[in-house]
């Protein structure tokens, strides 16, 4: 597998938008060519027995189930406001010219 040049790095970041110091490329370069020669590795190995996956560890639900509750009374809701107007939050005015 070819490496990548100095140019190929700078066309990348180009491309991406990137605003990269000389010393930013040369780390990169060095790093990205680090990635593509642990490919060349990986592309040496026997893979023809193990079937192709789409997740490579096991997906399993961490969610609790969905099941009813009672909610919060407003008082409970409201026990750390730092101000409130009978059962609703009072908050700072946010849209400009609402007064």
């Amino acid at each position: 597998m070819a490496s990548l040049s100095r140019a190929d790095v700078e066309h990348v970041a180009l491309l991406a938008r990137l605003g990269l110091t000389d010393a930013e490329l040369a780390l990169l370069e060095g790093q990205l060519n680090h990635i593509l020669d642990q490919y060349q590795v990986l592309s040496r190995l026997d893979t023809d027995t193990i079937p192709p996956t789409a997740q490579v560890i096991e997906l399993e639900n961490i969610l609790r189930d969905d099941a009813p509750r009672a909610s919060l009374t407003p008082g409970e809701a409201l026990a750390g406001a730092p101000e409130r107007a009978g059962d609703y939050f009072v908050v700072p005015v946010v849209v400009e010219g609402a007064d």
